[in-house]
């Protein structure tokens, strides 16, 4: 307890001096604390970070320094543990970069449930990453679980690792909601009937081989998935970073399936959702549509984990993205990157403030939300009990007035306008590359 007191304090610290959001500000800490430089920590880029914002305008006060962390994007985190030549920004970009779905669906008997998907989507990470990257990789799947624990094994016994796309509240450090949702994850070893497995801690978790199976059997459609690399990149890195730049273009600017729902992707998504949420009457308007108190609390926060946390990295993943384009810019020259990264960057920090100021008014939700976050990257499997009791937790505390839902909705509404026209210039440069 002494320690995670200690652990908060610094973060806080941090937070203050940098206006990082916890998440980031908790990676930085960590990642200083793991290599034994608190010094670093204290004064991390301080002088750049003054130079930035006097440069820009407010809307900086939540951007993240330009030395980001590790592991702020589960996927390209993951890639960059197996393949450290290449850095975790530039293989989120080879893997589509940043993406916006933004829809809010409507079952009978139920709150509306929002959902935010901030990062590219919908097609998966690490095997567009491998195969616009070059990387020679081989792919397995099968129905059969005999068919699937032996490919496993003769994977490990080949010294190889396994990317294994598996249910991720099947995972016991991850408990959730009672239904399939993917997660890659990646087995390092498989030893008699337990293996280790990759997940956020910079260490393995060990699992018994009989739970990983149930988790990696759950999910109907990509059932005992595995991806496993047998080569180095042959790509020219140029031309896959060309590519990789006009596809995510492409995806924020038109047709992502080819069908109605298209209106929730990209540049349109955005608009929406920031229409919605100043829409002060109509239907589809978050005043109308989340009037009920429980139901504007879920929305608050589930607004925050989109943004930050969930199928994202923080600042709806425009700060790592802005870091891929700087080294695209030393690849491609020119200057376009190098102005779309800045805004990007900019766009970052407002997606950031979004989200922030959408928990604010609930204490206990924040509380429970850091302490997931700390005890993931700190402690994983250890801390599997705690971390279902977390999951079962009733955050609410009972509802905000009519008055201060109104305000804080005209606030996110305005920053999100903002945001957009940020993107909407990122979007153009983008174009220009």
């Amino acid at each position: 307890m002494t320690d995670r007191k200690h652990l908060k304090r610094r973060v806080r610290e941090r937070m203050a001096r940098t206006g990082e959001s916890y998440t980031t500000a908790l990676r930085h800490v960590l990642a200083a604390r793991d290599a034994g430089d608190t010094a670093h920590d204290t004064a991390h880029d301080t002088a750049h970070d003054t130079a930035h914002d006097t440069a820009h305008d407010t809307a900086h006060d939540t951007v993240p320094s330009r030395q980001d962390p590790p592991g702020g994007h589960h996927e390209a985190s993951l890639l960059h543990r197996l393949l450290p030549a290449h850095s975790e920004a530039m293989l989120a970009g080879l893997g589509g970069g940043i993406g916006f779905m933004y829809a809010v669906f409507e079952y009978k008997g139920h709150h509306p449930i929002l959902t935010i998907v901030a990062q590219a989507h919908p097609d998966p990470v690490i095997p567009k990453a491998l195969g616009r990257a070059g990387v020679p990789h081989e792919v397995r799947q099968t129905g059969s679980a005999r068919v699937a624990e032996r490919g496993l094994r003769e994977t490990a016994a080949a010294g190889r690792a396994a990317i294994c796309r598996v249910s991720r509240f099947s995972l016991p450090w991850r408990p959730g909601h009672p239904f399939p949702d993917p997660l890659e994850v990646v087995v390092t070893g498989v030893d008699g009937d337990r293996v280790s497995v990759l997940d956020t801690r910079a260490e393995p978790e060990r699992l018994p081989l009989e739970e990983f199976m149930v988790a990696w059997s759950a999910l109907k459609k990509s059932r005992h998935h595995l991806i496993s690399i047998t080569g180095t990149a042959g790509a020219d890195p140029a031309k896959a970073v060309r590519e990789a730049i006009a596809e995510t273009a492409a995806r924020l600017t038109g047709p992502v399936l080819g069908t109605s729902f298209d209106v929730n992707f990209g540049l349109s998504g955005m608009n929406r959702l920031a229409g919605q949420l100043g829409d002060p009457a109509g239907r589809t308007g978050w005043r109308r549509r989340f009037a009920d108190p429980r139901a504007f609390f879920g929305a608050m926060t589930r607004l925050h984990e989109c943004l930050e946390t969930e199928y994202t990295a923080p600042g709806a993943t425009r700060p790592l993205y802005a870091r891929f384009l700087e080294e695209a810019a030393g690849l491609l020259g020119g200057t376009a990157c190098g102005q779309a990264a800045g805004l990007y960057r900019e766009a970052g920090g407002l997606w950031s403030r979004i989200a922030a100021l959408a928990a604010e008014p609930f204490p206990r939700y924040r509380e429970l939300a850091e302490e997931k976050a700390e005890l993931l990257l700190t402690e994983g499997a250890a801390a599997a009990d705690r971390l279902r009791e977390i999951a079962a937790a009733d955050a609410y505390e009972g509802p905000l007035g009519e008055n201060d839902r109104t305000g804080l909705l005209a606030e996110l509404a305005d920053l999100a306008a903002r945001a957009v026209r940020t993107e909407e210039e990122a979007v153009a440069a983008l174009l220009r590359v």
